[in-house]
């Protein structure tokens, strides 16, 4: 039997509604979102609150989540959900900008952690292709990484990996080369767009070049292109074909028309058309390798 495909949405992130107002930003929104994405096929859930990423106080407000999450998993309760976190900024300690997550799993709300093991510069260009003179930088130290790891591993929680450049993913390797990673880490390679100006591009080579670095590891993967479209740039099926995963949605989108649902069902599409069904929670639990909370 072929492989089920987990398709993941990311809700909204920093999208703002003049973009698309069908982003869900408060968390009854989210909730209902989430109902309408699980519905269409999606088995892992993201989304951000009203708590900048970046240019905030370095600390994010857990209660939004609890009060969109726990909405869900009253009615589904192996649904797997992951927050966002705050960039890194002078005076701002990882473990302030990792509390929330922490809270998340002792209230038993947590899916997954995040690890960010790298700093992005988050750079845009100008109508004609010049880069913009922009500061905008998301910052993870490797220190701040061994933390997030580490913490995800106390917790007993699998670890949603954002792969922005290479260098992340080298640090990942680390662990495993070590035999040293913990159970469930999902690594998620996210392409740049052609509004983004960081990333590899959305192209088969640059996918091979991330496999085959990942080559050897067993590691579950997927893709999404960050400021872009995973589907209309051929990602999305390359990547299943392959056996990779999909995130798709709003944040990595910025769609201005389009539902998150309708996304997910447009992903639900293109794995069908590749001989694969949408995963459920639980086998998108199995995939991963991610523990399974006391209750489940």
């Amino acid at each position: 039997m072929t492989e089920p495909a987990i398709i993941e949405v990311a809700m909204n992130g920093e999208l703002p509604r003049r973009t698309n107002p069908q982003v869900p930003r408060t968390p009854e929104e989210v909730a209902k979102e989430a109902l309408r994405c699980i519905a269409a096929g999606a088995s892992i859930l993201h989304n951000h609150t009203g708590d900048p990423v970046i240019g905030g106080s370095g600390s994010h407000d857990p209660e939004p989540y609890r009060a969109a999450w726990s909405q869900v998993l009253d009615r589904q309760p192996e649904a797997l959900f992951y927050p966002t976190m705050p960039g890194g900024a002078p005076g701002q300690s990882i473990e302030q900008r990792y509390a929330h997550i922490e809270q998340l799993a002792q209230w038993g709300l947590l899916g997954l952690g995040l690890v960010d093991p790298g700093t992005t510069d988050l750079g845009r260009f100008h109508p004609d292709g010049r880069p913009r003179a922009g500061e905008t930088v998301y910052q993870n130290t490797w220190a701040d990484g061994v933390y997030m790891v580490e913490t995800c591993r106390r917790l007993g929680v699998g670890m949603s990996v954002s792969i922005f450049e290479p260098g992340f993913l080298r640090f990942m390797l680390g662990y495993a080369e070590a035999e040293a990673l913990p159970p469930g880490a999902f690594i998620k390679f996210y392409f740049g767009g052609s509004r983004a100006g960081f990333g590899l591009p959305p192209t088969e080579k640059a996918l091979d070049a991330y496999l085959d670095m990942l080559e050897g590891t067993n590691l579950p993967w997927l893709v999404s292109v960050q400021g872009g479209d995973v589907a209309a740039s051929g990602m999305a099926r390359l990547a299943l074909e392959r056996g990779g995963h999909l995130q798709v949605g709003l944040e990595p989108s910025g769609d201005r028309t389009r539902s998150n649902s309708q996304l997910v069902e447009e992903a639900v599409g293109i794995a069908r058309a590749c001989g694969r069904e949408p995963a459920s929670f639980a086998e998108a639990r199995t995939l991963i390798g991610a523990p399974r909370p006391s209750g489940i």
